[in-house]
């Protein structure tokens, strides 16, 4: 229990509340603003589940096609300063005519 709620359950006791009562209470609420809260989200049927599952699937594949992308870009820009770096050489080294 948080420090409130453990602070709202000793003033109940000392006014005559059972603890026991008052935790049953609690979890019952508790219980309730679970379900409530998955209600208000779409995920409270017989399907939500499999849903959550697709869902990380489906994130987990952007995370993959994200990553694969910027690999490539990386790839090729290091080719492409590659292909830069030998094009100098060449011309530094007289390779290829200036002229044309």
């Amino acid at each position: 229990m948080t420090a409130m709620l453990e602070g709202l359950v000793v003033q109940a006791e000392a006014e005559g509340a059972a603890r026991v009562t008052l935790r049953a209470i609690i979890e019952e609420a508790s219980e309730l603003g679970a379900q409530r809260a998955l209600e208000m989200v779409g995920l409270r049927d017989a399907t939500a589940g499999s849903d959550i599952v697709q869902l990380r699937q489906l994130i987990q594949g952007w995370r993959d096609a994200k990553k694969s992308a910027v690999n490539a870009m990386i790839t090729w820009v290091v080719r492409m300063l590659a292909m830069l770096l030998l094009l100098g050489l060449a011309f530094k080294l007289g390779l290829l005519d200036r002229r044309g």
